[in-house]
């Protein structure tokens, strides 16, 4: 038999290489291993000389005159509201800016009957801003002699003569109920009323007083005629509905009705009676 060709066959070898670095047990210790990122006693010390310096800043410009306020800026309010927000913040004028105690401070402007609502900001280094969303004048309310001003949202805002703003819609109350300035109305009707005549906007300077009895909100015309609008909604609508009809009511009107905009009635005598028939009508 022929014989077989033979190949010659490599053999792999595998070796293995000793390592140079094995990992001891000391290395793998949580210890040592904190130990690589725990801060050096010279960057301990760095840190806190940093720290003093500032805390010992901080404290200089809190109780120095670095910072004092000698400017405080009202913005969003009138005048008459910027006066009266200088007035009560006049002690912290000379104050720092750094140490001021800006809860207790808005707490002293929003006590004011003028204002809704206040924010602040440090402007550095020495005014103190304040922004006001002041209250809206809405009505005046009368009580026998007394006169209090009112606003959009039923606040007594302050004390008036009887004969001031006489461009103002009148609110009249019972003589035993109290007013205090700075309070909502308590009487019954009347915040619903200062509500009304401050939704009213420019058209209020045509009513003379306004009156909410039953459940039904009247104004009473400077003209004499008397604009029932029913319930105390929509008043903003009822309102323009009423702007475009005025002048084209038949002469000697004496009452017109919006409660419902879309069906405005108008008519002769009082209107207390119509008042009645419309409220079953459909």
């Amino acid at each position: 038999m022929p014989g077989r060709a033979r190949f010659p066959r490599s053999i792999a070898r595998v070796e293995s290489i000793p390592l140079q670095w094995r990992p001891s047990l000391r290395a793998a210790h949580p210890r040592g291993w904190l130990a690589c990122f725990a801060p050096t006693r010279r960057s301990l010390a760095l840190g806190l000389g940093i720290l003093a310096f500032a805390l010992g800043g901080y404290l200089i410009a809190r109780e120095s005159s670095l910072f004092a306020i000698d400017r405080i800026e009202v913005r969003g309010g009138s005048p008459r509201v910027a006066r009266q927000i200088h007035g009560v913040l006049a002690p912290l004028v000379g104050k720092p800016l750094v140490g001021l105690d800006g809860a207790a401070m808005l707490r002293t402007v929003d006590a004011l009957p003028s204002v809704v609502s206040a924010t602040y900001d440090r402007d550095f280094p020495h005014t103190l801003r304040i922004t006001v969303v002041p209250e809206r004048a809405a009505a005046v309310l009368r009580r026998g002699p007394g006169s209090w001003l009112v606003s959009t949202r039923g606040r007594v805002m302050e004390r008036l003569p009887a004969t001031a703003l006489p461009n103002l819609p009148r609110i009249w109350i019972a003589t035993h109920t109290p007013v205090r300035t700075g309070a909502e109305l308590t009487a019954a009707g009347a915040a619903t009323a200062a509500h009304a005549a401050g939704l009213a906007g420019a058209f209020g300077a045509r009513v003379a007083s306004v009156s909410y009895t039953s459940g039904s909100l009247v104004f009473h015309l400077r003209s004499g005629l008397e604009l029932l609008l029913g319930a105390g909604a929509d008043i903003k609508l009822k309102v323009a509905v009423a702007s475009r009809l005025l002048a084209m009511l038949p002469a000697g009107s004496t009452y017109l009705d919006v409660s419902i905009p879309g069906r405005p009635v108008s008519g002769y005598g009082s209107p207390l009676t119509w008042t009645h028939r419309s409220s079953s009508r459909g």
